[in-house]
C-alpha cells in the first residue's frame, strides 16, 4: 500500500480551488504540483509549479514524463478537454513510471470532446438530445420541413466553455455565424482538433429551452460506477455554472448510472442536461473535473479525496462520493499573486 501521493495538476488554469482540495486530501503525506503552458492562478496555490510546452508541441510529454520521474509523482489529472486525448493517448507511459494518469481511454475522449460523436452516441443509444447539424444547407432544409425552428445554437464541433457560441435567430444569421466561427477556429488553439475536419468543424444546434442541470458522474480508477451529483442551475458566466443547488432527483441519477454503463469513463464525467416538457436532453459530457464540481464539494462530496485513496489501494468513504441536497452555492472572484 502506497502511502505518499504526489499530484500533477495540468492545464491548472483557475482551477485554484481543485490545487486546495487536493492539498486537503494529501492531508500532509505528499505534494501537490500544477502545471500550465503559462503563469495561472492555480500556481498561486501549489505546493509546486512548472510551466509546461504547448500541449500539441512534441515535447509536451516527454517533459511531462521527466517532470513526473524528477518529483515522483505518483496521479497526475488533467483539468482540459484539449489536454485529454493527447494523455489518454500516452497513458501506459505513465503507468512504466508508476504515474496513474486519471483519464478515460481514448475512444471516450473522443466521443466527448468532439459534439458530433457526442450527438450520435447518445442518438444511437436511445438518449434524448437537441438535434445536431454539420451542414447549414441540412439544418436550413430541416426548417423549412417543419423539423427543426430558429433560435438555433452555433458554436465549433471541438469546443468548450463559451468560446464562439452564438444564437442565430433567422437564416441569415446562421450564414454569418456559420462563416465567423468557422474564422475564429483557425486563430485559436481549437484549430488543433479541427483539423481532423477541417471542412466540419462547426456545429449547428437544437436549441432546448429549459432548466438545466449539472451532473457530477463518478466512476472510480476501474471505470465501474460510484454515483452521481445533480445540480440545478441558477446562473452562468463565460460557460462556467456561477450559482447551482444540489437536488435529489432519482431520474437524473437513473441518467447518470447509465451514461456511465454506456461509456465506461475513468474518474468524473461532468455531463449538462435540459429539462423540457418533463424530458431530459443530454447537451454535452466532459470526461473530467468541470466548473460545476466545487458545488458538489461545497454539499459534502470529496472526490479529490477518493481518489487519492484509490491511489493507494484503500477504499474510499462513501460519504465522500455523496452530497447533501438542497446546498446552495456560489463563485467568487478574488486576485491572487503568484510569486515568479
Amino acid at each position: 500500500m502506497k502511502t505518499e501521493t504526489n499530484i500533477l495538476l495540468t492545464s491548472a488554469g483557475r482551477r485554484t480551488y481543485l490545487i486546495e482540495y487536493f492539498k486537503e486530501a494529501v492531508a500532509g503525506e505528499g505534494r501537490v504540483h500544477a502545471a500550465n503552458s503559462q503563469i495561472c492562478p492555480a500556481f498561486a496555490a501549489a505546493d509546486q509549479w512548472v510551466i509546461t510546452p504547448l500541449i500539441y508541441d512534441e515535447n509536451y510529454i516527454p517533459f511531462l514524463l521527466d517532470y513526473c520521474r524528477k518529483n515522483q509523482i505518483t496521479m497526475l489529472i488533467s483539468l482540459f478537454d484539449i489536454d485529454l486525448p493527447v494523455l489518454a493517448k500516452h497513458r501506459n507511459e505513465f503507468a512504466k513510471i508508476g504515474v496513474n494518469v486519471v483519464v478515460s481511454d481514448p475512444e471516450v475522449v473522443e466521443v466527448c470532446n468532439d459534439k458530433w460523436k457526442t450527438f450520435q452516441f447518445l442518438s444511437s443509444n436511445g438518449l434524448l438530445t437537441p438535434k445536431s447539424f454539420l451542414n447549414p444547407e441540412e439544418a436550413k432544409l430541416a426548417v423549412r420541413e417543419g423539423c427543426l425552428s430558429y433560435p438555433l445554437i452555433v458554436k465549433p464541433r471541438w469546443g468548450m466553455g463559451s468560446l464562439s457560441v452564438f444564437q442565430a435567430d433567422n437564416e441569415e444569421e446562421l450564414d454569418i455565424f456559420y462563416k465567423k466561427i468557422a474564422r475564429e477556429i483557425q486563430n485559436s488553439y481549437l484549430r488543433f482538433e479541427a483539423v481532423k475536419d477541417p471542412s466540419a468543424c462547426v456545429l449547428i444546434q437544437e436549441k432546448i429551452e429549459g432548466q438545466e442541470y449539472g451532473l457530477d458522474i463518478i466512476n472510480d480508477l476501474d471505470c465501474h460506477y460510484q454515483n452521481t451529483i445533480p445540480k440545478r442551475k441558477g446562473a452562468m458566466r463565460s460557460g462556467e455554472t456561477d450559482f447551482a443547488e444540489t437536488v435529489d432527483n432519482e431520474d437524473l441519477k437513473g441518467l447518470g448510472e447509465r451514461i456511465s454503463s454506456l461509456l465506461k469513463h475513468r474518474g468524473n464525467l461532468d455531463m449538462d442536461v435540459f429539462e423540457a416538457g418533463g424530458k431530459y436532453y443530454i447537451l454535452e459530457m466532459n470526461p473530467r473535473f468541470g466548473g460545476g464540481y466545487p458545488f458538489s464539494h461545497a454539499a459534502g462530496a470529496n472526490f479529490p479525496k477518493a481518489l487519492v485513496n484509490w491511489e493507494k489501494g484503500i477504499s474510499p468513504k462513501a460519504e465522500w462520493l455523496t452530497a447533501r441536497p438542497g446546498v446552495k452555492a456560489y463563485k467568487d472572484i478574488k486576485i491572487l499573486v503568484v510569486e515568479e
